[in-house]
C-alpha cells in the first residue's frame, strides 16, 4: 500500500512517498480502503513535532478519512464490506489503506463525494462545536467569523446561517470576499 510518511520533522517537503504492507483489522476495527483524505492545520503542526499529539515516526498525518470498507475485524457490527465511510483516525490517514476503531467510522451517503467527506468532520464539527455548545449561538443572533477563509471559517459560516443566525464573514481580500459571498 501506499504511504506519505513523516520521518523527520519538518514541513510537508519532509514527507515521504513509500510503499507498506497492507495492514489487517484487529478486534473492533475496520480497515478502508482510503478515496480521500482531509488536510488540516493540525496536520501541519503534528509533522514539526508542535501539536498535543506527538506520534512516534515514522507515521502518516491525516486526521480524517473517506473510503469504502474492505475488511471488518471481529467484534465489529453496524458495516458491510462495500460500504462508503468516513472515519477520524487523528492521524495515519494519508496512506492507501488503514485500520480504524469501528467507534470511529461513519457511513456517508452514496451521492456525498469522498472529497467532501474528507474534509467535513474537523471544520464542521469544530465549528458546530464552537457555535452551539460553546458560544450557544442562537437564531436571530449576530455572528462575526474573523478569518473565515479557512476550513473552519468556511464551515461556521454555512453552520451559523443553518441555526438561524445574521454572519458577518471577515476576510483578507476583495478575491475572499467574492468567494465567500455566495456561501
Amino acid at each position: 500500500m501506499k504511504a506519505m510518511l513523516s520521518t523527520v520533522s519538518g514541513g510537508p517537503e519532509s514527507l515521504i512517498l513509500t510503499e507498506l504492507e497492507p495492514p489487517a483489522p484487529a478486534k473492533d476495527e475496520v480497515l478502508i480502503s482510503v478515496k480521500a483524505a482531509g488536510v488540516n492545520f493540525p496536520d501541519t503542526l503534528i509533522i514539526q513535532d508542535l501539536y498535543q499529539i506527538k506520534p512516534q515516526r515514522p507515521f502518516a498525518p491525516g486526521g480524517e478519512i473517506s473510503g469504502i470498507v474492505e475488511a471488518i475485524g471481529s467484534g465489529v457490527s453496524g458495516f458491510d464490506v462495500g460500504e462508503r465511510v468516513l472515519a477520524i483516525p487523528g492521524f495515519g490517514g494519508f496512506v492507501s489503506h488503514i485500520c480504524v476503531p469501528a467507534s470511529k467510522v461513519m457511513k456517508i451517503p452514496d451521492n456525498m463525494p469522498f472529497e467532501e467527506a474528507a474534509c467535513f468532520i474537523f471544520t464542521y464539527g469544530t465549528s458546530h462545536y464552537a457555535l452551539r455548545d460553546r458560544a450557544n449561538l442562537r437564531a436571530g443572533d449576530t455572528l462575526l467569523i474573523s478569518g473565515a477563509a479557512g476550513g473552519v471559517g468556511a464551515a461556521a459560516i454555512e453552520v451559523g446561517k443553518a441555526i438561524g443566525a445574521k454572519v458577518i464573514a471577515a476576510v483578507s481580500s476583495q478575491e475572499k470576499a467574492n468567494f465567500y459571498r455566495f456561501l
